[in-house]
């Protein structure tokens, strides 16, 4: 089978098409047939090597979400069957023709979803549940502040609080890319400036000066001690990435005078038990919604997967709302 593979690590041009050997599956796994995958930042920091693997998981093979078809299953197999449509997480290697995987990481495709779509749920969706319902105790009626929330992870963020009945404000460096993502989800756009962001004063003005109950934060760095300044007291903030850099100055007082709490979470490197429960939660409380028509995943753009390079230029461009999809084009 063809895969991915980063041959030469630093940009998106070392990215080679090659041929592997096909996965086989073990007990309890499935193989898929993967129709498509969507790119993630860990995948970028991975590719220009900044983002070590979890043990185990290739470092030269890429990709950490997919949606497609089992093709075959291993002794103990009793989820799925093959034919059936599903989409998940993996640690790594999801830019493949096929992939192997735990049957019980995997979820089913909902049935007015494609599998081209499809691609852009797991991390998406997988993680803003698991930050804002199972961690941050997402409650009817309070306000959050998304950053980046034009990202894949920021638009199914919108949608989860909008469901839950809360309010978004979404933060983003490039006014046009905000004003494109609230035409498709819903929330109340905050521009930050790219050389020192601010958005505490604004948020406050938005909030009438109470400040938001929840903070989902994508970008870590400098905006750390600003989610602080605007957070309501006893709120919480849910650390998810660091785009913006790893280290930041916090005043203790504030948050001791808050009562802040501040969680951080990541998917990847959880233990396999974990990432099984996570699977479980999201097929029994979101996937209903994409049936109904109350989220929906948000695509970018698809390329075929002998564009990757170009998928991943235009990522660190940072010029994509939503996701961007990479499809296996003979399917």
């Amino acid at each position: 089978m063809h895969a991915v593979r980063i041959e030469q690590p630093g940009s998106a041009q070392g990215l080679r098409l090659v041929e592997v050997e096909d996965p086989v599956p073990g007990p309890g796994e499935i193989v898929v047939d993967v129709h498509a995958t969507a790119l993630n930042r860990a995948d970028w920091l991975q590719i220009i090597g900044r983002y070590p693997v979890p043990p185990g998981t290739p470092a030269d093979l890429p990709g950490m979400e997919y949606a497609g078809t089992v093709r075959s299953v291993g002794p103990r197999t009793f989820r799925f069957q093959p034919g059936d449509r599903v989409m998940g997480l993996v640690p790594g290697a999801a830019f493949a023709e096929q992939l192997v995987t735990h049957e019980r990481e995997a979820v089913p495709v909902p049935e007015p979803v494609s599998l081209t779509d499809a691609a852009a749920i797991p991390e998406a969706f997988f993680t803003a549940f698991d930050a804002l319902v199972l961690q941050g105790l997402l409650g009817a009626g309070e306000r959050v502040l998304v950053h980046a929330v034009a990202s894949g992870v920021g638009t199914a963020a919108a949608q989860l609080i909008h469901a839950a009945g809360a309010t978004t404000l979404g933060t983003g460096r490039n006014e046009a890319k905000l004003e494109r993502a609230a035409e498709l989800v819903p929330f109340t756009p905050v521009t930050v400036a790219r050389d020192v962001p601010r958005f505490a004063e604004r948020v406050l003005e938005l909030t009438s000066g109470a400040g938001v109950d929840l903070v989902l934060d994508l970008v870590g760095g400098r905006y750390l001690a600003e989610s602080l300044a605007c957070l309501a007291p006893r709120g919480r903030m849910m650390l998810v990435g660091t785009v913006d850099g790893v280290k930041s100055e916090l005043d203790l007082r504030l948050a001791l005078g808050k009562r802040a709490q501040i969680t951080g979470t990541v998917l990847r490197a959880r233990p396999l038990e974990e990432k099984m429960a996570l699977a479980r939660a999201v097929e029994r409380h979101v996937l209903p919604l994409f049936a109904r028509g109350a989220y929906r995943p948000v695509v970018d753009r698809v390329l075929p997967v002998d564009q990757v390079a170009e998928a991943f230029e235009h990522l660190a461009a940072d010029r994509n709302v939503g996701k961007i999809v990479l499809a296996w084009s003979r399917r």
